[in-house]
This record gives C-alpha cells, sequence and structure tokens, in this order.
C-alpha cells in the first residue's frame, strides 16, 4: 500500500465545529415581566417628573409672591431722602424768617422729586396746546373757546404721568368746544 491510499483508507475523522448555540426566544412569562418592569419605570418615572414640575410651580409662585412684596422697596428707600428733605422744610418754616431762603428749598426739594420720577422712568403726560387725546387725558369739563381751540386742551387741573408708555394716571383737562 502506498501511502497515499493509507491516508485514503484512514477513516476521515469529522472535525466537530462548536455549535453555536442560538438563543432561546423568551418566554411568555419572561416577556409580560419585561413589559411589567418597563411600565413600573415609566410610572415612577412619570411620577418624578410630576413632583419635579409641580416643585418647580411652588418655587415660582413663591418668587413671584416674594418679587411683588418686595418690588416697591427700592422705590420706597429711593424715597426716603426726600422725605427726610420735607421734614427738613417742615422744621424751617416754623423757624424762617427769610421767605425767599424758605422757597428756594421747597423748589430744591421739587427739582429732585422731578429728578427722582425721571429716574425711575416716570414722565409728565403733555398737556399745554396739544390735541385732546383720550388715551392720555380725562376731559373734566369743556370750555368754548373759539373754533381755533376745538379739540384742544386748554387747561389742566391734575398732571397725569406715564411710567414707560403705560398711563398711571390720566391728565385732567379742559377741553376747547
Amino acid at each position: 500500500m502506498s501511502k497515499k491510499e493509507h491516508i485514503e483508507e484512514q477513516p476521515q475523522q469529522e472535525v466537530q465545529q462548536p455549535v453555536e448555540e442560538q438563543p432561546q426566544e423568551p418566554t411568555l412569562e419572561q416577556k409580560v415581566a419585561e413589559l411589567e418592569q418597563k411600565v413600573a419605570d415609566l410610572e415612577d418615572l412619570k411620577l418624578r417628573q410630576m413632583a419635579e414640575f409641580d416643585n418647580y410651580r411652588r418655587r415660582t409662585n413663591k418668587e413671584k409672591l416674594d418679587l411683588i412684596e418686595t418690588a416697591g422697596e427700592s422705590i420706597f428707600k429711593n424715597m426716603l431722602p426726600l422725605m427726610d428733605d420735607f421734614e427738613r422744610a417742615m422744621q424751617a418754616i416754623d423757624k424762617a424768617q427769610d421767605v425767599d431762603a424758605l422757597k428756594e428749598g421747597i423748589h430744591l426739594i421739587y427739582q429732585k422729586f422731578l429728578a427722582f420720577l425721571d429716574q425711575n422712568n416716570v414722565k409728565p403726560i403733555e398737556t399745554e396746546d396739544k390735541d385732546f387725546d383720550t388715551d392720555e387725558h380725562e376731559a373734566v369739563t369743556t370750555f368754548a373757546a373759539g373754533e381755533d381751540k376745538k379739540g384742544k386742551v386748554i387747561d389742566c387741573t391734575q398732571k397725569g404721568y406715564k411710567l414707560g408708555d403705560k398711563v398711571i394716571r390720566f391728565a385732567k383737562v379742559v377741553v376747547g368746544e
């Protein structure tokens, strides 16, 4: 026998390849358990987010209330020096012998108050020789003043003011007819 025949005569050994295990398909119970876990996780997430939103809402409401309560604080704080000036003027009135100095002091306080209003964006509404405007003026009466003054502001009985572009007090005026 030749070598070749000898090799051919030997039974060929089968090489066994490792058999890959096919993943087993999860059972119905496993699928149900997995889905129940996902539902529980989602419910927990939903509850946490709802609680977080509720806390956020409470916090912002509290901040708004605090802001409303203290919003005027800086304005009133800035008004205190004006109050001090008025108190000094009131004390000076009783002792004043120089009326001109008293008038000048009151005029200075008035100018300081106008500057304070200007710093806080409060501006007077112009009325002199203006057309009557219901968005800024409130007519208290009308007055026969001739054709050229018809619909015009003749007199202002009380100044009006704007905070920015918003009217905070209408100017009370007499309108020509």
